[in-house]
């Protein structure tokens, strides 16, 4: 029997009806500086509600235009706000939906990381989690027919993260993203200071500089790191803004971080 992974937060972190959704991001990346170079094989680009992060996602989505027909496979790991647990969760779902259509899980990618002791088959977690919702109405706008393996990252280590995605890097067919925001509700000129470190780390492919402070992800952005350094990839951020920039106040701010790994 076919199932299926609805949304949680359409409606809230951005906008239930297709037409508003499409014509939302199609401005995003409209946007979005425009500019040359490789297709990234990895980005990370953030989960917050559109009105705050979507046109800093929309920096690095933008980038993937080029490659609308390349890109088959998307790794899609995020952290698990809602549920704990041990590890990295794996859904047994075969489409999830969005109110822009359904996508595909890659079941078969699913069975390639089953056997690792850490990841668990569980619609647990999947279940209430926006990290990993928010990212698909972005890609389903940038590349034409693609599947997802959509991966929660629960109490793991960078080091099981960076196991999993050399099991699926595979080649330009398959694209990684990363979901994260960064600092969490400092004042905006401590934000910056902070949110600026944490970019030099990304940069500099340094996961060990990464702390709680740094990212609500950053264990998956760690072994993204990691991965990063054994394929000889370079990292660069292409955005850096908080909520203060975007849609908020200043005196409490989230923020958001858009990179690109060549």
């Amino acid at each position: 029997m076919t199932s299926v992974r609805y949304p949680a937060v359409a409606g809230m972190f951005y906008p239930d009806d297709p037409v508003e959704l499409d014509e939302m991001i199609r401005t995003f990346l409209a946007e979005a500086e425009e500019t040359e170079g490789p297709v990234p094989k990895a980005i990370i680009a953030p989960h917050a509600g559109y009105i705050y992060s979507g046109p800093v996602a929309a920096s690095a989505y933008r980038r993937l235009l080029p490659a609308r027909e390349t890109i088959k496979r998307v790794v899609l790991l995020g952290p698990a706000h809602r549920v704990p647990f041990r590890g990295l969760a794996i859904p047994s779902a075969d489409f999830f939906i969005t109110p822009l259509g359904t996508v595909a899980v890659d079941k078969a990618a699913i069975d390639e990381i089953a056997d690792l002791p850490f990841v668990h088959r569980s619609d647990v977690p999947h279940q209430p989690e926006h990290s990993l919702e928010v990212h698909l109405p972005f890609l389903q706008e940038v590349l034409e027919d693609f599947k997802v393996v959509p991966i929660v990252v629960g109490d793991a280590s960078p080091e099981e993260v960076a196991q999993v995605l050399e099991r699926l890097w595979e080649g330009p067919e398959t694209l990684i993203v990363v979901s994260s925001d960064l600092s969490h509700y400092h004042d905006y000129a401590t934000a910056r200071r902070l949110d600026s470190a944490t970019s030099r780390a990304i940069e500099s492919l340094d996961p060990a500089a990464l702390t709680h402070e740094s990212a609500c992800g950053r264990i998956p952005v760690a072994g993204l790191l990691l991965a990063a350094r054994k394929h000889g990839l370079r990292a660069k951020t292409v955005d850096l803004r908080n909520s203060g920039d975007t849609a908020g106040p200043k005196d409490q701010v989230v923020g958001y971080g858009a990179y690109v790994f060549y």
